[in-house]
């Protein structure tokens, strides 16, 4: 084991530019927030701790040629992303392919697994993930269902792209959990993102005698579905959405109508870090509470979800460090991440007892977007799966 100080890279994959810059934010936030308590990793001599941020531009091939310029470049011993369906499998790929350690987090472990090409129970060497699952959604949304009586019939507004299929998929996706429940799906149709013309899913939902909605489509598409719905005389009682609607509108598209269409729709979503989350960092023993609050104060943006995961993000880096027999050493590293279990603000991270190798899971709550004074608000509504989360609020159907 070496034993004298030397000098260690966390490297960071973040969008900091393009389309996904909003979800890049929190990270770039923790990053600062956190660098006195980064500086530094007391195992064996002591090492200082530099961090390296580069940007993937919202875009895979750059986000791989970040990678490329971390491991050969700025020799990182482990490099951490958030963020992306295409770009954050870029970054794992580009590490597995380079031999180095990698913590990602941000959507669920199937389309992690499936979008670079493998298949549950496959066990990658370098790279590992933390989020929850397809079927975890689908168990929190048939409870908000189920919020407003049921069985239901369910419309599923999902896209033609890999997010859609697996959504789709017989054992791996979201309907055997949610048809399991007594709810019967319909599948509205593919559609090819952004969309302009949802007319025939409309159809599709008056033929079936839709009375509840689910998707997992951005924050536009889904105002124009619903907005030609309503046009057409049809409302569902209640919309659950997840991936991009997992935060406020007002941050992910600037369009007016489309703010208004969604706080109308009162869309329901999943809730995975909130300030109300019983948690507290690792590092220095920060609750949820006070890392939102700072954020505020901080940066003048209300927080994200995604703020709780950087955190944890940087939290489970340092343990990596802090644990690994010899932190100098990429496969020391890899070894340590596959073997950690930690409580992080992001709730307790366990890679031993994951539903497939290299994933660790985070609990699931149902929450709904309801109107404030500084826009949308995200409530509390079900806590089934995290009972010491205190509820906020009231589902409210349309």
């Amino acid at each position: 084991m070496n034993t004298s100080p030397t000098q260690l890279t966390i490297g960071v994959v973040a969008p900091l530019t393009g389309r996904l810059a909003p979800l890049g934010r929190p990270l770039s936030y923790v990053l600062r927030a956190a660098a006195p308590r980064l500086a530094r990793v007391r195992n064996g001599g002591g090492h200082k701790v530099s961090v390296v941020v580069r940007d993937s531009r919202s875009d895979p091939a750059a986000a791989r040629r970040a990678v490329h310029d971390l491991a050969a470049t700025d020799r990182a011993h482990i490099v951490l992303t958030m963020a992306g369906t295409q770009v954050l499998p870029a970054v794992a790929d580009a590490c597995e392919e380079l031999g180095v350690p990698c913590l990602s987090t941000t959507f669920p472990w199937q389309t992690y697994v499936r979008a670079r090409g493998a298949d549950p129970g496959h066990r990658f060497r370098w790279t590992y993930h933390f989020a929850w699952g397809l079927d975890d959604i689908a168990a929190v949304f048939a409870q908000l269902w189920e919020e407003l009586g049921g069985p239901h019939t369910v419309g599923c507004l999902w896209n033609d792209d890999l997010q859609g299929s697996l959504l789709r998929h017989e054992e791996y996706g979201f309907a055997p959990v949610a048809s399991a429940r007594g709810h019967h799906l319909v599948d509205l149709g593919p559609y090819r993102e952004p969309a302009h013309d949802f007319r025939a899913q409309v159809g599709r939902m008056r033929e079936h005698g839709v009375d509840v909605v689910t998707s997992a489509a951005t924050a536009g598409d889904l105002a124009r579905f619903h907005r030609q719905a309503r046009q057409a005389g049809l409302r569902p009682r209640l919309i659950t959405c997840s991936r991009w609607l997992t935060y406020p509108h007002t941050h992910t598209v600037s369009a007016p109508d489309v703010h208004a269409e969604l706080a109308d729709a009162r869309v329901a979503t999943l809730v995975y870090w909130s300030p109300g989350h019983p948690y507290r960092s690792s590092l220095d023993g920060t609750t949820c509470a006070e890392l939102a609050h700072a954020y505020r104060r901080d940066t003048g943006e209300a927080w994200l979800q995604p703020l709780g995961l950087a955190h944890a993000l940087v939290e489970t880096a340092h343990h990596a460090l802090s644990t690994a027999d010899d932190p100098t050493d990429r496969a020391a590293v890899a070894r340590a991440l596959a073997g950690t279990t930690l409580a992080t603000i992001a709730g307790p991270l366990d890679w031993n007892h994951g539903p497939t190798p290299n994933i660790a899971l985070i609990r699931l709550a149902g929450g709904q977007w309801h109107p404030g004074p500084d826009g949308p608000r995200l409530a509390v509504v079900t806590n089934a799966h995290i009972p010491e989360l205190p509820v906020t609020g009231r589902l409210t159907a349309t």
